[in-house]
């Protein structure tokens, strides 16, 4: 197999928190592909059908937890049990519409829930690798043309958003107060954050997600539900940012240079940031049919119309870009699901083998 990262998790310990959700049961599957010793921490799968049920990613961890993040007489037991050398930190309410409907709910996962877990880490005494993952919506998004850098400023008008904002102030108080990056080599601590696109892949069934929406239509021969046709978003695959994490944690291990302990865009190249339609259209081309229909509520909850990322930094220093365009990442989707919903009895190999043909890919 191509090895990628450098062999940085064979052996160790990887604490990741929401390991049931979509995002993290691709990254704890890949992560013991590496060789790595997951501990899962998480809430049982927010979905029916999920993937970390789906490819039995329960079979492939050291230890599994089903508790809440914000609790800390289960997650700091959990976390000096399983002595970390890395931890993702995932765990979060990650629905921007969801946030409306519960505001309260969604500051208290993300916000209090990663100060819970940054608590944690300080009662363990003992160095390891921390990567917060945030979201690229924690820009004040003034809806500009050119994409946000990690020097824009921190923002969000709707409640996940803020959350996500509020969790960067959070871990960046926390690094200068308790694990400053000029002292990695006395406290061992080393603390960055994460800034993804908007993520698809087989396995997401969350609610008013677009991908999401798409193939529950197409499963079920009915017309696509499309909001904003005209929005534009960072798309990608879900292993893009997941191979920025893995790449940036790597690099956090192998050196205690400080400049990897800050903020981290992961995002797709320019051209491939599309407006709603376009993908929508891109995908029913992919799977062989479907049609969509507009359902924009102008009267609705607001939305940004535009949101770009700018991946110049992690180009420029941590030499990560995307392997895959914006057509590969829908084929590659569409196969999943079709494979899903013709009976497969496990996805593992599905998602084993987009893993495989993701890491045999050239840089873009």
């Amino acid at each position: 197999m191509t090895v990628l990262f450098n062999d940085s998790f064979k052996g160790r310990s990887v604490f990741v928190t929401g390991h049931t959700g979509f995002k993290g049961s691709w990254l704890a599957l890949w992560l013991h592909r590496l060789g790595a010793k997951v501990t899962g921490y998480s809430l049982l799968p927010p979905t029916e059908p999920n993937n970390f049920l789906a490819s039995n990613i329960k079979d492939v961890l050291e230890c599994h937890y089903e508790a809440d993040v914000r609790d800390a007489s289960e997650l700091h037991p959990a976390l000096k049990k399983s002595k970390p050398d890395v931890i993702f930190h995932l765990a979060a309410q990650s629905l921007v519409l969801q946030s409306y409907a519960s505001p309260r709910e969604t500051f208290d996962v993300n916000l209090m829930g990663t100060a819970c877990l940054l608590d944690g880490v300080r009662g363990m005494n003992r160095p390891c690798v921390m990567i917060i993952v945030t979201s690229d919506k924690c820009y004040a998004n003034h809806e500009k043309e050119s994409g946000y850098s990690e020097e824009d400023p921190i923002g969000g008008d709707d409640p996940y958003s803020a959350s996500k904002g509020a969790t960067e102030l959070l871990a960046a108080a926390y690094r200068r107060s308790f694990f400053p990056s000029e002292l990695v080599s006395t406290h061992g601590v080393k603390l960055a954050t994460v800034r993804a696109g908007n993520v698809f892949g087989g396995g997401d069934w969350a609610k008013d997600r677009l991908i999401a929406d798409i193939v529950k239509a197409l499963s079920e021969n009915s017309e696509i539900p499309v909001r904003h046709p005209e929005y534009v978003r960072p798309w990608q695959h879900v292993l893009e940012p997941l191979s920025g994490y893995l790449t940036l944690a790597s690099k956090m291990l192998e050196s205690d240079d400080r400049k990897w302990c800050s903020a981290w865009n992961f995002g797709p190249l320019e051209e491939e940031m599309v407006s709603v339609k376009e993908l929508v259209e891109k995908f029913c081309n992919a799977w062989g049919c479907g049609s969509w229909t507009d359902c924009s509520d102008n009267n609705g909850l607001r939305e940004k119309a535009i949101l770009r990322l700018s991946i110049c930094k992690v180009t420029r220093e941590l030499g990560w870009r995307p392997r895959w365009g914006l057509d590969e990442a829908i084929d590659c989707t569409a196969r999943w699901y079709r494979q899903f919903y013709s009976g497969v009895t496990t996805m593992r190999k599905a998602c084993e083998d987009d893993i495989i043909a993701y890491e045999q890919s050239p840089l873009q």
